[in-house]
């Protein structure tokens, strides 16, 4: 039996039939956001007679081609010739006069299945601009391309006190297992008063499955993350940007080696085997990252392939990895000053990203538990809001 094609939120809507073409619409959306025949959304809807009046874009820009953390300008889409708004530039949000000519929002931007991904962040500041402005909120829903088995969801839950920022405003465990439609409805019953949501859903989708095993090829959402292997090592691996090592920035195999030049590659792999970690496979590895940390010098580390994608945990991974360098390179494995757009001094990046307070003293000492290899409170929280 041939199985039914995979159909994302975009392709619902265009068959639905519209009771109002006259609706003027804002679409946040970026060129990763396609049809499942990889036409552009953007594109799609215009063809199907919505009325699109201007665009808005994340972090990376409309291209989704934007350097990580780069202020991102208003432009013009050279395919539509609408604006394009820029939300990862001077605001996160839109503000009332960005919505004042407009009905209604459709969202519609792929997600990396990890908290401090900035795109589900991007969601909620349009989610509390819509409520502000009693607009209608529209999210066309994807597949969370690293899987929706929640029990695969693992990590920390957010300190919001002490850690809350554009890559974790809410705390949810960094790597979740929603779709943003499900956590778009979450965050609606629990955070967000008065907000008109309507969440097209994904059709003939298997929330257990793992992007690479369907039909549907995989779309870059950002530069870095390049294929589903990337992205299943990301939440892991992208812990390591809040430390002093290259995590592959500048090469082209991001987050899928880390490296730095006081590493000794040979004893680095050698303990990292010791570990016994499932479902990952290393080796020694040297290279020269053309951009990011240690630009243009010599780079000792590893490489990493996954092995098995059921039995890897990333970010148990990630937080063994760093607990193993502090531990093997004490003078020189220290936090990193990390600078974006949203953090111009860098400061506590590693706190911001792992969603815990002094969390390098905490790895050191050995008190961030296993027990976040599995989330059951996460677990608990979400189950009612599950759409699939």
């Amino acid at each position: 039996m041939s199985r039914k094609k995979l159909l994302f939120g975009i392709d619902s809507i265009l068959h639905q039939k519209t009771e109002n073409k006259n609706t003027r619409y804002g679409l946040v959306t970026n060129n990763a956001a396609t049809t499942s025949d990889r036409t552009p959304t953007r594109i799609a809807l215009l063809k199907a007679g919505f009325h699109i009046v201007k665009l808005f874009s994340p972090e990376h820009g409309l291209t989704a081609k934007g350097e990580d953390g780069v202020y991102q300008n208003n432009s013009v889409d050279p395919l539509t010739l609408l604006p394009v708004i820029s939300l990862y530039g001077e605001k996160s949000g839109p503000d009332e006069t960005d919505l004042a000519d407009i009905d209604a929002i459709l969202f519609d931007i792929p997600d990396s299945g990890c908290r401090f991904y900035t795109y589900l962040w991007t969601m909620t500041f349009v989610m509390e601009a819509c409520a502000g402005c009693k607009k209608k909120f529209i999210l066309l829903d994807r597949p969370n391309p690293i899987s929706g088995n929640l029990d695969l969801a693992e990590g920390p839950m957010l300190d919001e006190k002490n850690c809350s920022s554009f890559i974790g405003r809410w705390s949810i465990p960094i790597r979740h297992c929603c779709t943003l439609g499900e956590l778009a409805y979450y965050f609606s019953q629990t955070r967000i008063n008065k907000l008109d949501l309507e969440i097209i859903r994904i059709q003939n989708w298997n929330r257990n499955e793992i992007s690479k095993k369907t039909s549907t090829a995989f779309i870059p959402p950002s530069p870095a993350i390049t294929d589903i292997e990337t992205a299943l090592l990301y939440p892991g691996m992208g812990l390591l940007e809040g430390i002093n090592v290259n995590e592959g920035r500048g090469t082209d195999t991001p987050f899928k080696i880390v490296g730095a030049p006081w590493i000794k590659k040979s004893e680095l792999q050698e303990e990292f085997l010791s570990l016994k970690i499932k479902g990952i496979r290393s080796q020694a590895h040297s290279y020269i990252p053309v951009s990011g940390q240690y630009v243009n010098e010599n780079c000792n580390g590893i490489r990493f392939s996954i092995t098995d994608a059921s039995q890897f945990r990333p970010v148990h991974t990630g937080l063994q990895l760093i607990h193993l360098l502090i531990s093997l390179y004490p003078d020189y494995c220290t936090n990193r000053f990390y600078k974006t757009n949203v953090n111009p001094s860098g400061e506590n990046h590693l706190d911001k990203l792992s969603g815990v307070a002094q969390s390098l003293e905490k790895i050191k000492k050995g008190e961030i538990p296993q027990s976040y290899l599995n989330n059951p409170e996460w677990k608990a929280l979400i189950t009612p809001f599950l759409l699939y």
